[in-house]
């Protein structure tokens, strides 16, 4: 396959990130949204390192991996705890993160 093919790819699925973190209110879609633009950045990186034959877009996409779990751990227990304490997960709806 040609590179142009993984590149429109990647930006459809950047755009549809982007437009879902600009337009969903719940917390949980946005959180969604963001994994699916880091993983049409990723889908890029491998694209552009199969390309040119090196393997370092492969050894990044695994480090964005990593902190991408990381990321949905710590978000999804933040999410857990307003959730406990506001019963919402709609951003609109929560004032403020006070305790």
């Amino acid at each position: 396959m040609l590179l142009q093919y993984y590149m429109v790819l990647s930006a459809l699925l950047f755009t549809i990130g982007v437009i879902g973190v600009l337009v969903r209110r719940n917390a949980i879609i946005i959180f969604m949204c963001i994994e699916i633009m880091l993983n049409a950045a990723n889908l890029l990186f491998v694209a552009f390192s199969r390309e040119l034959g090196d393997s370092s877009g492969q050894v990044i996409v695994f480090f964005v991996m990593t902190v991408a779990a990381a990321e949905v751990a710590i978000g999804l227990a933040i999410i857990v705890s307003v959730f406990k304490n506001h019963a919402t997960v709609n951003v609109d709806e929560i004032k403020s993160m006070k305790g």
